[in-house]
């Protein structure tokens, strides 16, 4: 199977994703509980579970992100240990 997306975008794509699941995740975790430093004031989203059920959705998107430029990235580096001379 040929990837379709470079070696470089595919690990970029590995780390961002990885960073935005841990960091969603938190943040997603503060609304869920109705944490004062994300619900506190006035200008903050009453319903913190609502919030919460959004950024678990963008959650579960980067997780995709993550498994496919994952998949991406071992296959290049499959591809190179193979010794595939590529001629594109």
């Amino acid at each position: 199977m040929k990837p379709v997306v470079s070696a470089m975008n595919a690990w970029s794509c590995v780390v961002v994703s990885l960073f935005a699941i841990v960091i969603l995740s938190i943040i997603g975790a503060l609304f869920k509980s109705n944490h004062h430093s994300m619900t506190g004031s006035e200008e903050d989203p009453e319903n913190g579970a609502a919030v919460a059920g959004t950024i678990f959705t963008a959650v579960i998107v980067y997780a995709v992100f993550f498994v496919f430029c994952g998949l991406q990235a071992l296959l290049h580096q499959r591809q190179s240990n193979r010794g595939a001379i590529s001629l594109n």
